[in-house]
């Protein structure tokens, strides 16, 4: 599956870089250095995370689940705002006691190259990610591509606290850079945490998609004389749901009614990507027909 291609991606970048990181520390002592290497272990759990809810999303609907399995994407991206929030707190644990008693660094500059080849590693995936999230309208992708780009600001913030220990002698630097880093980080993850929730409560199609469903109702109402209400939008991950009740002629025949309907959904599903259109067809002069467009019917 091409997104899962994504997925795998993401897995083998979190690897190298905690790999790289992990040594970095190790070289040099650096707190700024430890909470690094420990955001990308959380990089690797995101993004096992991201693989199996994509795997999920992409099965075929069944009997329990008619509408598909998209909305699993949005667990994946509240799991991975959570686990972004998680990792600043665990920065600013470790910074803490580094703060009370600060310490020497060593071998700074063999850890600023590592840390500066592995960030170069996330920001290339995180890139990759986040365009093709954008492409296929994917929550999880995009998620696990800004917590990367978190994961290359608090490297940033490392690389800028150790040169600055390493030219002012000042080592209660590193920990403070890295609580800063840390209080930065938090805003993605909450606001990944945010656009969960909202995907999970059944918002309704982008207001782009909305406009460009309208205009095409208007276009049909006018060339037959027809009507629609009751339009119902939503999305689930990368899936969009539209239905509608289209209102026609009571002279009209079920075979012509049914064959403008099928026009309309073709041309809907062509502007609207992933989407899955349903159809009431009612005669127009019933007042009966009008009786089922509250939102509760």
């Amino acid at each position: 599956m091409a997104l899962e291609r994504y997925a795998w991606i993401s897995v083998g970048a979190a690897i190298a870089t905690i790999s790289l990181k992990t040594f970095a520390w190790w070289l040099t002592g650096s707190v700024g250095l430890l909470s690094d290497a420990l955001e990308s272990v959380v990089n690797l759990a995101a993004a096992l995370l991201a693989l199996w809810m994509l795997r999920l999303a992409a099965s075929p609907p069944d009997a329990d689940h008619p509408s598909g399995f998209s909305t699993a994407e949005y667990f994946s991206a509240g799991i991975e705002g959570a686990l972004i929030v998680l990792a600043a707190a665990g920065i600013v644990w470790t910074a803490i006691p580094r703060l009370i008693t600060p310490r020497e660094l060593d071998m700074p500059f063999a850890g600023l190259g590592l840390t500066v080849v592995a960030s170069g590693i996330n920001l290339a995936v995180a890139m990759t990610l986040l365009r093709a999230g954008r492409e296929h309208h994917s929550i999880t992708l995009e998620a696990d591509g800004r917590h990367l780009l978190t994961d290359v600001w608090t490297s940033a913030g490392v690389i800028v606290a150790i040169a600055l220990v390493f030219a002012t002698g000042w080592l209660r630097l590193d920990p403070l850079i890295a609580m800063g880093v840390a209080i930065h980080i938090l805003w993605t993850g909450f606001g990944l945490m945010r656009r969960s929730v909202s995907g999970l409560l059944d918002p309704a199609i982008s207001t782009e998609d909305q406009h460009e469903v309208n205009k095409l109702i208007a276009e049909y109402s006018r060339r037959y004389g027809v009507a629609f209400h009751a339009l119902r939008t939503r999305q689930a991950g990368a899936r969009r749901f539209v239905s509608f009740h289209l209102l026609v002629p009571d002279a009209w025949t079920v075979a012509r009614a049914h064959q403008l309907s099928e026009e309309v959904e073709a041309r809907m599903r062509a502007m609207v990507p992933n989407a899955a259109i349903f159809t009431h067809i009612e005669p127009i002069s019933d007042p009966a027909s009008y009786d089922d467009q509250g939102l509760d019917r």
